[in-house]
């Protein structure tokens, strides 16, 4: 009897119909290691995410008529895609250790749109495997025998696990971040995109594609985001003028920003500082408080 030369341990879930109203669910998690046996070929109705932490093996491509193989080495991330075929196995003497998560659901459209998934991507090379097999395990924990809160923990775990392999990505993390660096330290500057594209060398479509890949959106949709995150701290922590708020965050014209805000937000800038304000000791502050030691209000004497 020939001897086996892996390890494997796997779970599967069956959420239910309030479950899959979260937008994700998890439908298995597993961890391997070793010389595992080929997966394939075969054809799912779901997203699998298959970490590779350590270790080679070998994988086909869907749109390779001839069938090839082709190489893949640590870290690496191979994705399963609904109604795609696919085949890949560990090397058969050095072998390799595995992770996955099977997962669904309706947010698998904007997460896709986002660049965090890619269907026509099946092996990503990765600049580190570790927070990816974290959120893994933050699955594998929550599949305990009796947990009561088993979906919801696992479907939070895949959130994080898609923002971790995105993050993870060896082709973006090099020179997206930069460009985002730099496009959130000007963003309230009065620039147009072509503008913001010559401060660092480059067109304009050139910063397009760069920042589509990095941050799954238009360079005018980051900045408005960070334009607009600003607007609403100095609307709700000061009781700067709405004309203020307008200029400190890019927008000359305060009707134009007000417009804006109202179309983006869902109500008027004076609309939400009322909802939001609160007077807080010792003021506004755009400091990051440290996590260890939050801000905290002296004790009354």
């Amino acid at each position: 009897m020939a001897e086996h030369r892996y390890q494997s341990w796997m779970r599967y879930f069956t959420p239910g119909p309030v479950h899959h109203r979260l937008g994700l669910v998890c439908l298995g998690v597993g961890m391997q290691h070793g010389a595992l046996p080929p997966v394939g070929p075969r054809t799912l109705d779901h997203h699998v995410a298959v970490v590779i932490s350590a270790g080679r093996g070998w994988c086909t491509h869907p749109d390779d008529t001839r069938g090839r193989r082709h190489e893949v080495v640590a870290p690496a991330l191979l994705w399963i895609t609904p109604g795609v075929p696919h085949h890949f196995g560990a090397d058969p003497v050095e072998g390799w250790d595995e992770s996955f998560v099977d997962f669904t659901g309706s947010a698998v459209t904007a997460y896709t749109e986002l660049g965090c998934i890619e269907p026509g991507r099946p092996l990503v090379p990765l600049t580190d495997a570790g927070p990816a097999r974290a959120a893994i395990a933050r699955v594998a924990r929550a599949a305990r025998p009796g947990n009561p809160l088993l979906e919801i923990e696992a479907a939070a775990a895949v959130h994080e696990l898609l923002v971790a392999l995105r993050r993870a990505r060896a082709d973006t993390t090099a020179d997206g971040a930069p460009v985002l660096e730099a496009l959130a330290r000007d963003a309230f500057l009065p620039l147009s995109v072509a503008e913001h594209a010559a401060r660092h060398g480059m067109t304009a479509a050139e910063l397009r594609t760069a920042v589509r890949r990095s941050a799954g959106c238009s360079p005018k949709d980051y900045l408005l985001g960070i334009r607009l995150g600003r607007a609403k701290e100095l609307l709700a922590g000061t009781d700067l003028p709405v004309s203020t708020v307008a200029r400190r965050v890019g927008y000359d014209d305060p009707a134009y920003f007000s417009r804006l805000f109202t179309r983006r937000v869902g109500t008027p800038p004076v609309q939400f500082r009322a909802a939001q304000s609160r007077k807080v000791p010792g003021g506004y502050t755009s400091r990051v408080p440290d996590p260890g030691r939050p801000p905290r209000v002296p004790p009354a004497r």
